[in-house]
């Protein structure tokens, strides 16, 4: 076999192969051995047909294709493999050249990982905020924890704002009320947001017993999107009654005796809180700027197909479990689908530099992950998953995302390497020490795939369709 590469940009190669007829021998045996297990000849057993039987009777052509489909995903590894290419995705193959008895020419267009040199980030300089906690900081803290043990008492008056009301609800489209549209003993706290658009002008000034109708647009269900009209009935007006903030709240809410106590335990949590934001707005600040310092040429191919992945998830996974559309999704947004597609557009890019920078980064400083380190990272996303560790990693070894986990070690620790160097300070001026901080969230990117990693090179039964011009 011989093979040669020609650029035709940077992120975009072209081989051209050529292919001795003898080599493809195992391939031909090998398609004549799965077409005698796939027919029948009167005459023969099964799996003993001839060779020349089979031309015969099924034609040579047929033998010829199933071997070039057999012998293309390894000529074409080897070849990668020759041009010693970090190669990124599927191949686009063309067969240009194929005589039954002569050698088979293609050619296979593939994007590739771009060079990239990166210069000294030592220099890099950014400031984040600092961490400060305000009294007014710990007082709407506390006040968050006191709504969560406020208690209710019913009255007999008129709901008002704040108020909690118990509500029989009918929402009906065009006369016709709908399957999933009747609701009862359905609780809400007036002001809260937390239902339909318009309830809270609706119950406000009803008595318990009292009926309204109103308008308001369904977010999911059956009638998601469309305009309906909503009964509510409301079978008990409730008061809510926050507890006083004292030492007995204090004993009540938390497993300290004293009010001074659990403020002194809220600023500590803030803190804390606020060191983490830092921490991650120190990793984003620096991306930001050593993906500025770099030019990173992006694979065209690569980028329509992140762009086509997080539109299809968005359509056919998030937004039928938030019953949303995109006219739904765009409205409560403020965006309009161009201003949506150049954001997303935006973000798969950084997402592909990122990658790319960053494994970069792993390489030049010689960067490995541990054991530990895989483990504590697996960990975290289990927690992120909604799934048990045990379940995340078996789904992780299923599914061949091992060295994805990994990458994803390296890259945060190729970032840690950056942010390490460059400085750091706060808006008050003060040098920002982030060694001691918690790992914060490590920057999000693309997993552009090489040939070495799982489901890069597809199997013979997976390989893209070639196109013939033989």
């Amino acid at each position: 076999m011989k093979s040669a590469v020609e650029t035709l940009n940077p992120t975009r190669v072209r081989l051209t192969v050529e292919v001795p007829f003898e080599e493809l021998k195992p391939s031909l045996d090998a398609a004549y051995k799965k077409i005698n297990q796939q027919v029948t000849v009167p005459g023969f057993r099964k799996g003993k047909i001839p060779a020349r039987v089979i031309d015969q009777r099924f034609g040579r052509g047929a033998v010829l294709e199933e071997a070039i489909n057999d012998a293309l995903p390894k000529f074409y590894t080897d070849a990668v493999n020759e041009g010693e290419l970090n190669v990124l995705g599927q191949p686009d193959v063309d067969i240009t050249e194929f005589n039954d008895g002569d050698e088979l020419k293609f050619t296979a267009e593939v994007d590739i990982r771009p060079a990239i040199e990166i210069p000294d980030y030592s220099g890099i300089e950014v400031v984040v905020d600092a961490v400060e906690v305000s009294e007014e900081d710990i007082d709407a803290s506390l006040e968050q924890l006191r709504d969560r043990f406020a208690s209710t008492t019913p009255v007999e008056r008129a709901a008002a704002d704040g108020d909690v009301v118990v509500v029989d609800l009918e929402a009906s489209v065009d006369g016709e009320v709908l399957e999933d549209g009747v609701a009862t003993g359905v609780s809400y706290t007036i002001g809260s947001g937390q239902l339909l658009e318009g309830i809270d002008e609706a119950v406000i000034g009803l008595e318990k017993g009292g009926t309204a109708t109103f308008t308001s647009e369904l977010k999911g269900g059956i009638g998601a999107g469309s305009t309906a009209s909503v009964k509510v009935d409301v079978t008990d007006v409730q008061e809510r009654e926050l507890p006083s903030l004292d030492d007995d709240f204090a004993q009540l809410a938390s497993e300290f005796d004293t009010l001074e106590d659990l403020r002194a335990d809220s600023r500590k949590r803030l803190e804390q809180m606020k060191s983490y934001d830092q921490a991650t707005q120190a990793q984003e600040k620096v991306l930001d700027a050593l993906i500025e310092l770099i030019e990173v040429p992006v694979p065209e191919k690569l980028l329509k197909d992140e762009i086509g992945t997080r539109t299809h998830n968005l359509e056919h996974h998030q937004f039928p479990q938030m019953g949303l559309t995109w006219e739904s999704y765009l409205e409560a947004e403020g965006k309009t689908r161009e201003e949506y597609d150049a954001e997303l557009e935006e973000q798969a890019v950084k997402g592909i530099k990122t990658q790319f920078i960053l494994d970069e980064l792993v390489n030049k400083e010689k960067l490995s992950v541990n054991q530990e380190e895989l483990t504590e990272h697996l960990m975290r996303r289990a927690a992120t998953s909604g799934m048990t560790p045990d379940q995340f990693a078996q789904a992780v070894v299923e599914g061949g995302q091992v060295p994805i986990l990994v990458g994803e070690v390296a890259r945060g620790k190729a970032l840690a390497v950056v942010v390490e160097a460059a400085k750091v300070t706060d808006t008050n001026g003060e040098t920002v020490d982030l060694e001691d901080e918690e790992e914060a969230a490590g920057p999000e990117t693309v997993e552009a795939q090489s040939a070495e990693e799982p489901e890069a090179a597809a199997p013979a039964e997976d390989a893209p369709e070639a196109d013939e011009k033989a």
